[in-house]
């Protein structure tokens, strides 16, 4: 699960971030007002992301405090919420080394959209990883998005594909109906669809090799 620290000395929008994340399976490991306690608070806790107030209630500023937090981990992801969007703040933003800057007020699809996208960097796939041992004697090669099973080629249409696919970038992972079907589909979708989707890959391959992981997610089914 990819850890979050929110850095927001204010209590409403903090709150909001907090319950949007939740509720896309991040875990947020804790919300600092300053940024003094943004620096202390990455140097134990180890975020993969950190999601920063530029205006915060100290002496140091909230760009300040993501060079020194990157200082201590090189490959967090810094992630600016600002009411400021003058092209000199967006400049300084960006030269203290973060990966996307977002203006208040905020809006929830596009946070979740960043943090996804934010999530590609974090986990990316080596070309020596390319083919994931899966239950039942399945393998799946992420690189050319094809799944077999004892040397045959399993015929499966391109949602299905897209979905072990998704699952096998995330392995070990369990992702929510909701991160799945925004991005599987480019439009809104029941849950059934997505139930019906897994139900026919089920019914070609193996029962086990999507894993219901919780009431509200899946993951892939790793070669023990």
């Amino acid at each position: 699960m990819i850890r979050v620290l929110i850095v927001e000395d204010e209590l409403i929008p903090a709150g909001y971030l907090r319950r949007v994340l939740v509720r896309e399976k991040y875990e947020v490991l804790k919300t600092v007002k300053s940024g003094e306690e943004a620096i202390a608070a990455a140097g134990d806790l180890k975020p993969d992301i950190v999601l920063m107030d530029i205006m915060l209630s100290d002496r140091i500023s909230g760009t300040e405090a993501a060079v020194a937090i990157r200082g201590q981990l090189p490959k967090c992801i810094i992630i600016f919420l600002t009411a400021l969007s003058t092209e000199e703040s967006i400049e300084e933003a960006l030269d203290s080394g973060a990966y996307a800057y977002l203006v208040k007020p905020y809006r929830e699809k596009e946070i979740v959209a960043t943090m996804k996208m934010a999530c590609r960097q974090i986990v990316p796939v080596r070309d020596d990883e390319n083919s994931v041992e899966l239950r039942k004697g399945y393998v799946f090669d992420r690189k050319s998005k094809r799944l077999r099973h004892e040397d045959r080629e399993v015929d499966l249409g391109p949602k299905a594909v897209g979905l072990i696919a998704l699952l096998c970038a995330n392995p070990g992972s369990s992702l929510s109906h909701e991160q799945i079907m925004s991005s599987l589909w480019n439009e809104p979708v029941s849950e059934q669809t997505l139930r019906s989707l897994i139900h026919r890959i089920r019914r070609v391959t193996d029962k086990t090799l999507i894993v219901n992981a919780s009431k509200s997610g899946y993951r892939i089914g790793l070669k023990s």
